[in-house]
């Protein structure tokens, strides 16, 4: 049978193969035209205008639009809404999206690779990405484990693999009226204290454990915790150690709470955002014992530099992951090959590993570690520019780069009121980006430097900024 169809047209929504070109050079120029605008800081971040709540309000589109045209109205929208590439936003740790990273999302949703079951190479670029990821941190040069849609998901993976070390059989069984409990900081992310109401071990059953001087977990009232639940007939599923929290970058004892754990407790650590750094010099020391752990979390979209989302799960006996996981379904026969879906949450999963490969491989391991490097000594560079400034002050000393301080007020004007207005008004004013948090009860203005394109005139504006707009609130 003759085919009639045109072959210089698609069957369906498709870009037809004459614009295919013309449509990747416009896309590209304004992907290379974002970079530029992200190479320096520019004067305030552009709110969405009367255009762009027209078109965000608009119907359902059923007849076909320029893509060249479309492409710009979403770049305007982009550009109107708040990119943690951006060398002068400190407020939270996100990605500042490396370029070779952008590529490597654009190539991977172009050949739209699914490793939820027995992908060919790029199986094997995964596990190579994991291994290499688990050599720069120090945790094992011949680790397994999977990339993951975020740290949350990550943590949760590795609690349901503790879960059914603790209880076996749980996945099947259910927990009936056994009692289980985490452990962790009192300042650990919010995703511990999640993962225990999805795995029906119980928000209230997380014990968050308080914090020595250093706000390290408490290595003493953590072994006191878990051998009191032992004793009332409550399971210890983990200890979630936190390497770098959220809010003052402090990094808990790895190597006393392994020893805590023993081989009976499961330890993961939750280095979301401050693991990279065990790969530095001048912080390395901080994560002594990780190698001890059964479990760590990395996200490569914060402190690694790769667009969201991509993180590392990163384990010494990947066994146990396929012991929470795996199943069998006539739709999927089990052989020899590697069948990803049971060792994780998600069936559907992008070739997430490439961007942090591609990273790996154009940049190196030692650009990457010497970004990193120049953020702590940008932390400790704004300590010592608001220690040295008396119209501030400094909450605490920072551990990896997150820096928290306060805005001295005026007289008789109340120290947390004026400081969480003045995050507001920084934000307003566009210059930089702070995020109001709380240390101890006192409302505080936080910076934290996770950006390869920050520079030092970066953070001796930030103290500069904050000065004038108070001056002028």
């Amino acid at each position: 049978m003759t085919s009639t169809s045109d072959p210089l047209k698609t069957q369906g929504p498709g870009l037809p193969l004459p614009d295919r070109d013309r449509v990747l050079e416009h896309a590209a120029e304004l992907i290379a035209e974002a970079w530029r605008s992200f190479d320096h800081p520019r004067p305030g971040q552009p709110l969405p205008d009367e255009h762009t709540h027209e078109l965000l309000s608009r119907p359902l589109p059923r007849a076909p639009a320029d893509a060249t045209q479309s492409l710009d109205a979403a770049a305007d929208v982009l550009d109107r809404s708040l990119a943690q590439s951006r060398p002068r936003w400190f407020a939270y740790i996100g990605s500042s999206g490396l370029e070779i990273g952008v590529l490597a999302d654009a190539l991977m949703a172009s050949h739209d690779v699914n490793v939820a079951n027995s992908a060919g190479a790029a199986d094997l670029l995964e596990a190579q990405t994991i291994r290499w990821v688990g050599q720069f941190v120090g945790f094992d040069g011949k680790a397994s484990g999977l990339l993951a849609a975020g740290g949350t998901i990550a943590n949760l993976t590795a609690l349901t693999a503790a879960r059914e070390r603790a209880l076996p059989g749980v996945r099947h069984e259910g927990a009936g009226d056994r009692k289980m409990a985490l452990y962790c900081s009192a300042e650990a992310h919010y995703s511990v204290r999640r993962a225990a109401e999805v795995l029906g071990i119980g928000g209230r059953n997380v014990r968050a454990i308080s914090i020595d001087a250093h706000r390290r977990m408490d290595v003493t009232a953590c072994a006191e915790a878990i051998e009191k639940d032992r004793n009332n007939g409550v399971t210890p599923v983990a200890v979630v150690a936190t390497a770098g929290t959220t809010l003052t970058g402090a990094v808990d004892d790895i190597d006393a709470l392994a020893d805590v754990c023993g081989d009976e407790v499961w330890l993961h650590v939750d280095g979301a955002y401050g693991l990279p750094a065990a790969s530095t010099e001048r912080a390395g020391h901080l994560f002594n014992g990780l190698a001890r752990a059964y479990s760590a979390t990395v996200d490569a979209h914060k402190w690694m530099y790769v667009p969201k989302a991509c993180s590392v799960l990163l384990m010494h006996d990947v066994e146990a992951l396929e012991r929470a996981f795996s199943h069998f379904e006539g739709y999927m026969p089990h052989g020899e090959q590697l069948h990803a879906v049971d060792r994780s949450l998600e069936y559907s999963r992008p070739l997430r590993g490439l961007k942090l490969w591609l990273a790996f491989t154009v940049h190196g391991a030692d650009a990457i570690r010497a970004a990193i490097g120049r953020n702590l000594e940008q932390a400790t560079l704004l300590a010592s520019l608001i220690k040295s400034d008396d119209r501030f002050d400094l909450a605490l000393e920072p551990q990896l780069s997150a820096v928290c301080f306060r805005h001295l007020p005026p007289s008789g004007v109340s120290a947390d009121e004026h400081n969480l207005a003045l995050a507001r008004a920084v934000a307003a004013d566009g210059r930089i980006l702070l995020a109001p948090a709380e240390v101890d009860g006192a409302t505080v203005l936080r910076a934290c430097f996770v950006n390869h394109r920050t520079t030092e005139d970066d953070v001796r504006a930030i103290p500069e900024v904050v000065a004038d707009v108070a001056s002028r609130a």
